[in-house]
């Protein structure tokens, strides 16, 4: 096993990368943990039962990791507490590593390269407040009991790379409600704001369904998006969605579709979207690009049950 990114600890796919403080080789025995010491246990809060908590929420999918808490220690930080925990995945002959993360005194955040949320229901405010406030073209169920939320840049390469994981996920979730979310990166793709804007005037003059015809023209001829051919490849796009190009470009320069967009970015960043392409699945942010597919289906349906 390697440990990713501890941002994505209660975000991505929580493999932690980054927090690892050592490695050892595990003695070839049915439990590889060092026996707990109650001397290492010593701050009043988080429990021991909360962090387990907090990781079944995120690693529950996976049966072959396996944990135990070693320490909650106090800091010289009033009220901040050290979580020491210990990993090992029964795939990779249970090799042992250490992450080490910091939670506030309120038991509502951890810290480590960055502030995610901590707790037995980590995803539920991004979930409160997706379901109120993403506001894309949206497919599938009118229900939102399961809320697949993808943040994507209409200019971005992996963004049209994951068209085919999105496809799938529709088939594979029949009573999902999926919606999209833009986040154009305008400081590497010039013309994502435009494309964004451009498709959102799309989706208020025809619907939906043209929205998504829009963007699959726009990923289908993405390598035109370029100084000379973007324009056309936008208002190429605006006409396969059956829109009328003059009103879209009127309207994808009012300061209401600015807003709107803005206000989409916004949210993306309100839940720590911080790339993309991205999707949030009742809340639980996670990256779509280079993870299997199989391994993501698996994350959401544990998920989904956690949910219920």
């Amino acid at each position: 096993m390697r440990i990713k990114s501890l941002s994505a600890f209660a975000g991505t796919l929580a493999l932690l990368a980054g927090a690892v403080s050592f490695a050892q080789t595990a003695a070839p025995s049915a439990d590889p943990f060092p026996p707990v010491n109650p001397k290492f246990f010593d701050a009043p809060s988080p429990t021991a039962a909360d962090v387990d908590a907090f990781l079944k929420a995120i690693w529950g999918y996976d049966t072959n990791r396996t944990w135990r808490v070693e320490a909650v220690q106090k800091t010289a930080a009033p009220g901040v507490s050290k979580v020491t925990i210990f990993v090992a995945d029964k795939s990779q002959g249970n090799k042992v590593e250490s992450v080490r993360f910091f939670v506030t005194p309120d038991g509502k955040y951890a810290i480590a390269d960055t502030v995610f949320r901590f707790g037995a229901k980590p995803f539920e405010d991004n979930a409160k407040l997706l379901e109120a406030e993403a506001n894309g073209p949206a497919e599938g169920s009118a229900s939102k009991k399961i809320l697949l939320v993808e943040f994507a840049d209409l200019q971005c390469p992996h963004c049209k790379e994951a068209v085919p994981t999105m496809d799938q996920l529709r088939k594979d979730y029949p009573d999902a409600r999926i919606v999209f979310q833009n986040y154009p990166l305008t400081q590497i793709h010039p013309f994502a704001y435009k494309a964004a804007a451009m498709g959102n005037c799309v989706a208020a003059a025809k619907g939906d369904a043209a929205f998504f015809a829009y963007i699959k023209d726009v990923f289908d001829h993405q390598e035109s998006l370029t100084d000379q051919l973007a324009e056309t490849t936008m208002t190429n796009a605006v006409k396969a969605a059956g829109a009328d190009p003059a009103s879209v470009a009127t309207c994808a320069a009012s300061p209401a579709a600015r807003a709107k967009l803005d206000g989409q970015t916004a949210l993306a960043e309100k839940i720590g979207v911080d790339q993309t392409p991205m999707i949030a699945v009742n809340g639980h942010l996670m990256p779509l690009g280079g993870v299997p597919y199989e391994t993501l289906k698996q994350v959401i349906d544990w998920d989904l049950k956690q949910g219920k």
